[in-house]
């Protein structure tokens, strides 16, 4: 009979521990604790050497910031909606003790996380997401005390907030260290409310910086393999100098579970945001008002690049600055005042770090030639604004048999039709033209590039697509050039680019 995984797991976890138990009962027996044999040869353990300039103990600088670090319980309002860990299959009393307080499905639903002062007044920063949608929220201090706190600022992009108890009084408080440079390998340790448990402290070092890709275009963030669960999002990061050098926000989990894949936002980020937010209660940006993509080997190589750096604009936003300063579609961004742009994230950054009204130069290509395009930074305006900025295509519906257009079969795997007005309708394209993917070889480069049923190819190599001969000609033209072909889809995700290699037969 074969084993679930599960208990395979615990098989191999109880061998390991066996193994263990068994050296440890020979060490104590060549102590006299337990006898040994005669004759037996005494086990010698491998001596393993601390890595240079660690510590013998983390004890001294957690008892230090350890009250300026705080537990945080948000009652959120009753249509806010929350992300709680699943309990199913826990042991029968363990569920009540994971689910900590105010997981009573007939209570307001709770957010517990944590936080740290900044500030003897009482000033802390913690998590967006911690705090969204609060009714109230109450700051649990070390020594056992319970505040009302409000919200001063906040900011979505890179999930901060600030906070100020009610009430009066002095705190202690820890630093935000913009100019720590940590490095892979330094020691961090984090404190925090894991799971409700005020106060709990793990240590471990920086297992990469620059992370990307983890819900923020804002955010290059710190890995950090601390243990970190539920309940420390919004918790300070420290290095053994006792400085904070990043605020805990998000972990890699399959299971919810810490599996020593956290992610801290780096304190000179987090600095910038904290210092608006007291300003001002919220974050200004710089807005250009495109959607950018970044170019890979095979846009690069289609649009005659000679690498992939740059932002290639897969739309750009009405009466926006890009939309009056003339940026189009299919432009790619190479320079922003005589500085090389490395991707479209860059891009992002580079933009929103610039004052509003500033004016900028952009460097660009289009149709192959190079060209300078000055642009006036407009201020971005809320997440929701610029989320509904662009229409959201949807996938087009079956054509009535009776007036199904002609389908055709291109050479690069795609089963096509011509667009129909009501396509253009519905997608809300601009485009009086195009071809309607209707089926995708599986396997084939467009498949694994996420062409699927529903987009609209719209331009191949910049020309608008009338009909399959003419996307046809763009092909084979590519294909005799020897590079890939640049189209330009439509779909459910709105526009984008995408090089369709032509190699094949």
């Amino acid at each position: 009979m074969s084993e679930s995984p599960n208990a395979q797991f615990v098989k191999r976890v109880f061998v390991a521990g066996g193994a263990s138990l068994a050296i440890l009962a020979g060490a104590i027996g060549a102590h006299g604790f337990i006898p040994r044999e005669a004759g037996a040869q005494e086990i010698q353990a491998p001596a393993i050497a601390a890595p240079g300039g660690a510590p013998g103990s983390f004890a001294d600088l957690i008892e230090r910031v350890r009250p300026a670090v705080v537990s945080i319980q948000v009652r959120q309002r009753p249509s806010a909606q929350r992300n709680v860990p699943s309990f199913d299959g826990l042991p029968p009393g363990f569920e009540d003790y994971f689910r900590g307080p105010g997981r009573n499905p007939n209570e307001s639903p709770t957010a517990l996380g944590s936080g740290f002062f900044i500030s003897e007044d009482g000033t802390l920063v913690t998590n967006n997401h911690v705090i969204e949608g609060a009714e109230q929220i109450t700051v649990h201090l070390s020594d056992g005390r319970e505040l009302r706190a409000e919200i001063i600022g906040a900011d979505v992009p890179t999930d901060l907030a600030v906070l100020r108890v009610q009430g009066g009084g002095r705190f202690p408080y820890v630093s935000l260290d913009p100019n720590a440079n940590p490095r892979v390998g330094d020691w961090v340790v984090a404190v925090g409310n894991p799971f409700g448990l005020d106060g709990t402290a793990t240590a471990g070092i920086i297992s990469a910086t620059g992370r990307r890709d983890f819900g923020s275009s804002y955010v290059d963030f710190l890995q950090i393999d601390a243990p970190i669960n539920r309940g420390n999002s919004g918790g300070p990061t420290f290095d053994l100098r006792g400085r904070v050098i990043g605020v805990n926000s998000a972990i890699f989990s399959p299971t919810g579970g810490n599996v020593g894949i956290g992610f801290a936002i780096p304190a000179d980020t987090a600095a910038r945001v904290i210092e608006q937010l007291l300003d001002r209660g919220r974050v200004s940006r710089g807005w250009l008002g495109v959607t950018v993509q970044p170019l890979d080997q095979d846009i690069a190589r289609s649009l005659g690049l000679e690498d992939d750096d740059g932002a290639l604009v897969a739309a750009v936003v009405p009466d926006s600055p890009a939309a009056r300063a003339g940026l189009q579609q299919g432009d790619v961004i190479l320079t922003m005042d005589g500085q090389r742009i490395e991707d479209s994230r860059h891009l992002t950054q580079r933009i929103g770090a610039t004052g509003v009204g500033a004016n900028i130069r952009l460097g660009i290509q289009r149709n192959r030639r190079p060209m300078n395009i000055n642009v006036r930074i407009a201020e971005r305006p809320s997440e929701e604004v610029v989320a509904n900025a662009l229409p959201r295509a949807t996938p087009p519906a079956a054509t009535p048999e009776s007036a199904t257009p002609e389908v055709a079969q291109s050479a690069l795997g795609l089963a096509v039709r011509p667009l129909t007005e009501q396509d253009r309708a519905r997608l809300s394209l601009q485009s009086p033209s195009g071809l309607v993917v209707l089926s995708v070889t599986p396997n084939s480069d467009l498949a694994r590039k996420r062409v699927q049923p529903g987009d609209v190819i719209v331009e191949a190599d910049g020309q608008s697509v009338r009909d399959l001969a003419q996307f046809e000609a763009a092909v084979t033209e590519a294909r005799r050039e020897g590079r890939p072909l640049l189209l330009r889809i439509e779909g459910r995700g709105g526009g984008r680019f995408i090089a369709a290699d032509t190699s094949g037969g």
